[in-house]
């Protein structure tokens, strides 16, 4: 068996991430991947604006021989708004009342907020300040200067980046095509979520799972469904869905016994398989291999392996596949809270609830299951804790935890 990060690697070594582009609106980006670099096409902010309500002014007007006490009576010669600047020039010894957003005038170099201001008058302003220049005010270029770079190749956009995009005229975004992946579980058990089963039968909820999976990993899923654990049906199955997808998952069918067909049946089609077998509980069986560009997956029947296979290995190589730059950002940590277990040769994925001490540390407690094909037990936690291979664990021990998706 592989250790679980040699398995990994072979299976990114053997991704190549799509190269066709396409142009998306922004409103539709959001999960989608860059496909090209982004940078200013104008300085951010535009022009010297206000950062407040209130008035534009000349901070020498309020020196200490020209505003005794910080206080000066100013006439008002005009009114700056948010896309209504006033270019008229504001002489010394007045003011410009201004309002947040709106372009600084001419030559006022800091803005007192109206907060400090009183009517003296038909307009006239007293300011109570003794404001410095550049005071309340966001200068040009101060966030972005044209031709800076505003996010790679390769990133995945979040909704919060949506404005930065728009602000600097990324619309539409050129934006990696999805990967579009096919996904099929077999047995002969299976029937559909929606049917009573019948003796000896299950409902299938694997194909479910596992699409909103590789659809939170930013791919498309163009087919969906269960095959007969049949040698022919298996191959003709197999065989369309690579012609049309750029990767194949499939589920159950992979472990030793007569009926796990699925592994002979890739091979068959072209599918060079590349290793079988991941020392990780659960999802062991995990079988791996290549058709030209395309890589397929064939993970166990169990829920429960099928959800730590495609954490830890399906997701990382569908993401890179959409062009999805890898994220540097370090695991999280918590504290075991359940009992010492004694150590196992395989990496172990615990089901765990996560609560945060007082320290601000994750405290991760077991949550009781019955193994890998309990779908009820692991609905009840939020995280699974990754407790190492040939290491006894014992309570307090920091691990590695995933969230849940």
């Amino acid at each position: 068996m592989l250790k679980p990060s040699e398995a990994l690697r072979q299976i990114l070594e053997s991704v190549t991430p799509l190269a066709e582009q396409e142009l998306v609106a922004l409103e539709h980006c959001v999960g989608r991947v860059l496909a090209r670099e982004v940078v200013s096409d104008l300085d951010l902010p535009p022009f010297d604006k206000s950062a407040m309500d209130g008035f534009a002014v000349h901070a020498e007007d309020f020196s200490a021989e020209l505003a005794p006490g910080g206080e000066r009576t100013l006439p008002i010669v005009g009114e700056a708004r948010a896309g209504a600047p006033f270019r008229a020039a504001v002489p010394r010894g007045t003011c410009a009342a201004i309002y947040t957003g709106a372009e600084l005038p001419p030559e006022c170099d800091a803005v007192v907020i109206v907060e400090h201001s009183s009517p003296a008058g038909e307009a006239c302003v007293t300011l109570r300040d003794r404001p410095r220049s550049g005071q309340n005010i966001c200068n040009r270029g101060m966030d972005l200067s044209q031709g800076a770079r505003v996010l790679a190749r390769g990133q995945r956009i979040r909704a919060v980046d949506l404005a930065l995009l728009a602000a600097v005229g990324c619309e539409p975004a050129a934006v990696v095509r999805r990967p579009r992946i096919a996904i099929w579980t077999s047995g002969d058990e299976l029937v559909a979520p929606s049917a009573r089963p019948g003796l000896g039968q299950i409902r299938e909820g694997n194909t479910l799972h596992l699409a909103a999976l590789t659809r939170a990993a930013g791919c498309e899923v163009v087919e969906r469904g269960v095959v007969r654990d049949d040698e022919r049906e298996l191959e003709q199955t197999f065989a369309r869905a690579l012609e049309r997808c750029d990767a194949l998952l499939t589920t159950g069918g992979v472990s030793m016994g007569k009926y796990d067909l699925v592994g002979a049946a890739l091979e068959r089609v072209g599918v060079r398989g590349l290793f079988h077998k991941v020392a990780i509980k659960p999802g062991k069986p995990l079988w791996f291999g290549v058709r030209g560009p395309k890589c397929v997956f064939a993970l166990p029947g169990n829920p429960v392996s099928c959800l730590v296979n495609h954490d830890a290995f399906v997701a990382p190589a569908l993401r890179k596949l959409g062009g999805e730059t890898p994220c540097s950002a370090a695991p999280r940590s918590g504290r075991w809270g359940g009992a010492a277990r004694e150590a196992n040769p395989r990496e172990q994925y615990l089901p765990v609830t996560v609560r945060f001490g007082a320290d601000g540390v994750a405290l991760l407690e077991p949550v009781r299951w019955n193994g890998s094909a309990d779908v009820v037990g692991i609905s009840k936690c939020r995280a699974l804790a990754v407790a190492p291979a040939e290491r006894e664990l014992r309570p307090g021990d920091v691990l590695e935890w995933r969230e849940l998706f």
